[in-house]
């Protein structure tokens, strides 16, 4: 009468189709030791999510495949076992694909690629579904590489008194109502998503909703199967769930680390009800720290890089990466390097040296005044008879860049540059200077957001690094870049209140300057920041690769050309 379902919420990779399979098989193997005969396993959890352009080889696909034959041949001997297995396909998978594409040759079918999951059981695959409604919006971009099925999927698993019918279905096909209808239709009895959907604050809340929804237009419980971990820009939080058939919460996964999440569904008499564990709900500054965290650790682990290096400049941005970085890797994994200039008050290196003293990280000073100076006197005959300028203040940038990067060649370590959200949109930055680096870890923090996040971690020590790493001074002084006398921000921005605001609407909500205007801003300062957003396109396009948090970033999902004379 008991059905146990397990979700093998897991860390995959992308492209190490090996890697992924031995999870999944030692994955099914525990689950299936505790009792659980269905396996489920995120969207295209073989390959990782999301393999871009690699989609596109015929040899990934076939790799692709290759591992999925291994699953079903090392779990074969496993009875009455069954596990879905997202994958990438090619050629026909699902019910009336060729009414879709037409009269379709066999090379044709060869090019037709589908965003799909297999159902295996005791070494053979007994159902492939191919995803209906493909996302291409925001970081999403599938059309470009799949081909959308027009099938439907439902199983038995289980077996005698316990069997259910379930139905499948993959992310997005559970946000539009007739692949869930169809799937009912077609005699299921209970949802299964699989599913690979961008974290951003707030994101987790939102599904939930969506598949209350769901719910209610089908009178069917669902169990709702998300991946975890980061993917350069992107991360995925995991937090998978279940929701009984009111649609009221049966259980949810932790977030933001692997976890074996376990449903049990009883049958009584027609009704199905799920049993599941719940992990209790965070709030967003928490589930924000921990997406970052776990954005800078798979990105260097992934990645193979052995450590960090970062400027700690005894300012904000600065504060909050290192503190960051040490919650992400370990104090031993991270070091930093304070380099003062003609313009750097002594509070600055007092509270930098303090900081790393507290988070116990390797700290060093290396002045940048002799190369401030060799640089000067070699151009003092080209730049003779003319103030000093931004010129002045970016040749200090770039210095500590080339300081930077040449302690990140020698050693190995990346450069995790402090740019936050308000710089980047702005362009009140540097290039090859304090934009110099691997990965920009508060890339999508807008300067507010820096500050409360800040003030949240010295009051939280979710990681156990220590309590109040960020010293208040920190906080509380007004943020200079430092690189001339007696400079602040706001000597060349609107406050930060204001300028995050109008960022906020332009940027995240593409409101327009009358909008903005209407809503009660100083129209000149709107339109300031909007055009020093147009004019700094060429900046963003050479930042490094930057964590996505919010619904909108400066990433993948802002693709603005440089050269435009629109104005909005």
């Amino acid at each position: 009468m008991t059905l146990k379902i397990c979700v093998a919420q897991l860390n995959y990779c992308v492209g190490d189709m090996p890697g992924n399979a031995q999870k999944i098989i030692d994955a099914a193997r525990a689950a299936y030791a505790d009792g659980a005969r269905l396996l489920v396993t995120p969207e295209l959890a073989i390959c990782g999510y999301a393999a871009e352009d690699l989609f596109l080889r015929a040899s990934f696909i076939e790799a692709c495949d290759d591992a999925v034959n291994r699953v079903a041949r090392e779990l074969a001997g496993l009875k009455g076992l069954t596990v879905i297995v997202g994958t990438p396909t090619h050629g026909n998978t699902g019910r009336g694909d060729e009414a879709a594409g037409g009269l379709r040759t066999k090379s044709m079918a060869v090019q037709q690629r589908h965003n799909a999951a297999r159902v295996l059981r005791e070494g053979e695959v007994i159902a492939t579904y191919a995803k209906r409604e493909l996302p291409n919006y925001q970081v999403f971009d599938e059309r470009r590489y799949f081909t959308p099925g027009q099938g439907i999927c439902v199983f038995e698993a289980g077996e005698g008194e316990s069997a259910v019918r379930v139905g499948l279905l993959i992310c997005e096909d559970a946000w539009f109502e007739e692949p869930a209808r169809l799937t009912k239709e077609a005699g299921a009895e209970l949802l299964v998503v699989i599913n690979a959907s961008p974290f951003h604050v707030g994101k987790g809340n939102e599904r939930e909703v969506m598949m209350q929804n769901r719910v209610r237009a089908t009178g069917l419980p669902l169990i709702y199967a998300h991946l975890v971990g980061g993917q350069d820009e992107i991360v995925f939080e995991g937090r998978s769930f279940a929701l009984q058939a009111d649609a009221t919460l049966a259980g949810r996964a932790p977030g933001f680390k692997e976890n074996m999440f376990q449903a049990q569904v009883e049958r009584a008499q027609a009704a199905i009800k799920i049993i599941a564990t719940t992990e209790p709900e965070r709030g967003d500054d928490a589930e924000l720290w921990d997406a970052l965290v776990l954005g800078v650790r798979d990105y260097l682990g992934k990645n193979g890089f052995p450590g960090a290096i970062l400027g700690l400049s005894g300012g904000i941005d600065s504060a909050l990466v290192l503190a960051l970085a040490v919650d992400a890797l370990g104090a031993d994994k991270v070091r930093t390097v304070m380099m003062p200039s003609p313009y750097t008050a002594d509070i600055s290196w007092i509270d930098a040296r303090e900081m790393a003293h507290r988070l116990q990280v390797r700290y060093d000073e290396i002045s940048i005044v002799p190369e401030f100076d060799a640089f000067k006197a070699s151009l003092a005959g080209e730049f003779k008879g003319l103030p000093e300028d931004t010129t002045e203040e970016n040749i200090q940038a770039r210095i500590r860049g080339v300081f930077l990067m040449a302690l990140s060649n020698k050693f190995g370590s990346i450069v995790l540059t402090t740019g936050n959200k308000s710089e980047m949109a702005t362009g009140y930055c540097t290039l090859y200077g304090d934009m110099a680096g691997g990965f920009a870890v508060i890339k999508d923090l807008l300067k507010t957001t820096v500050f409360r996040l800040a003030r949240w971690r010295n009051a939280h020590d979710p990681y156990g690094t220590g309590s109040a790493p960020i010293p208040e001074r920190i906080i509380t002084r007004p943020p200079s870049a430092e690189l001339r006398a007696d400079q602040t921000d706001q000597d060349s921005l609107p406050p930060y209140d204001v300028l995050d605001a109008i960022l906020t609407r332009y940027m995240e909500n593409d409101q327009g300057v009358e909008c903005i205007v209407a809503a009660g801003f100083d129209r000149a300062v709107v339109e300031r920041v909007t055009r020093l957003v147009r004019v700094n396109e060429y900046k963003r396009r050479q930042a490094p690769v930057g964590i996505r948090v919010t619904h909108r970033s400066f990433g993948k999902d802002w693709r603005y050309p440089i050269t435009s004379r629109f104005r909005s």
